[in-house]
């Protein structure tokens, strides 16, 4: 298993972040990762501030200053409470440009954000921070919503056994080494509801349910033999019904305090819009969330 490589932590210093920067140091002393905190002030802010102040003023400037000064002491708590060092970035510009150039020259093997609470309607126009971000880098992005107050206990991994899924598996436990992990499968029995409707009987239906369920079951434990899991160390969770769904309803009765999930289903529509699987579960999931964006194929 691959170590986790260097940590990045996107800030802009509200309560949501913060727990995203200590669950970020949490790990970086876990496995012995750099940790960068980052902030970004806004480039069409600082536009405007220009244009109502002048270029003369000396505004910019203490902003950045005060950003510095900021961040700082946020490093110093993360040391000071997780002794990990800090290395501190600032920027400006349009945010998810320049996390994304930063993620890119560190080589990043992690992202960090907090989730982010918006309106329906804005979420729905635009996507929240965390998932404008997922669209536009190939890194694994941890959204964090809980306090970290101990080490990933149980994760929940939804598997749609895409060439993404192996992966997913490999960056959950290089995140949350110690961790149980469920294995999760929500599989559908095809055109169940026309089958009847075209005169198929419910026996013939049921049929095919199970025969559903035990080819997911094998896949399931056959992917885990190729990840090299221990027994005791993870079990399986073959169910019925929209992936959606299942994950979150899933994530709440197992008491699952991460989800890991693939960036990219197996269509090309799911790539182009997130995934509605993935969306669903950051806008209805209550632990944090991990987004594996990389194929088995493309694991070094």
């Amino acid at each position: 298993m691959n170590a986790l490589g260097p940590i990045l932590a996107a800030t802009d210093f509200s309560a949501a972040a913060r727990h995203a920067a200590d669950r970020a140091a949490r790990l970086a002393h876990e496995s012995g990762a750099t940790l960068t905190l980052m902030h970004v002030l806004s480039g069409s802010g600082l536009q405007d501030l220009r244009a109502w102040l002048g270029a003369d003023s000396d505004m910019e400037q203490r902003l950045h200053a005060e950003t510095l000064q900021q961040l700082q002491q946020l490093a110093d708590e993360l040391h000071a409470t997780r002794h990990v060092p800090v290395r501190l970035a600032q920027a400006s510009g349009a945010p998810l440009d320049e996390i994304v150039r930063e993620a890119q020259a560190l080589d990043a093997g992690l992202l960090v954000v907090g989730a982010r609470g918006v309106s329906f309607l804005r979420r729905l126009v635009l996507g929240t921070t965390s998932e404008r971000l997922l669209r536009r880098t190939t890194r694994p992005v941890l959204v964090v919503r809980q306090t970290a107050h101990e080490p990933y206990r149980r994760v929940l991994l939804a598997l749609d056994f895409s060439p993404w899924s192996l992966r997913e598996v490999a960056v959950a436990r290089q995140v949350a080494p110690h961790a149980h992990l469920v294995l999760l499968n929500a599989f559908q029995v095809p055109f169940a509801e026309k089958l009847r409707f075209a005169g198929v009987d419910d026996a013939t239906v049921e049929l095919y349910r199970r025969q559903a369920r035990s080819t997911a079951t094998e896949r399931v434990h056959a992917l885990a033999h190729a990840a090299g899991l221990k027994p005791g160390r993870w079990e399986a969770c073959i169910v019925e019904g929209d992936a959606s769904l299942r994950i979150v309803e899933q994530e709440q009765e197992r008491d699952c305090d991460l989800v890991v999930l693939g960036k990219h289903g197996q269509s090309v529509t799911e790539e182009l819009l997130l995934g509605s699987v993935t969306k669903h579960v950051l806008a209805e999931g209550s632990g944090d969330v991990l987004v594996s964006t990389a194929r088995a194929d493309a694991m070094g």
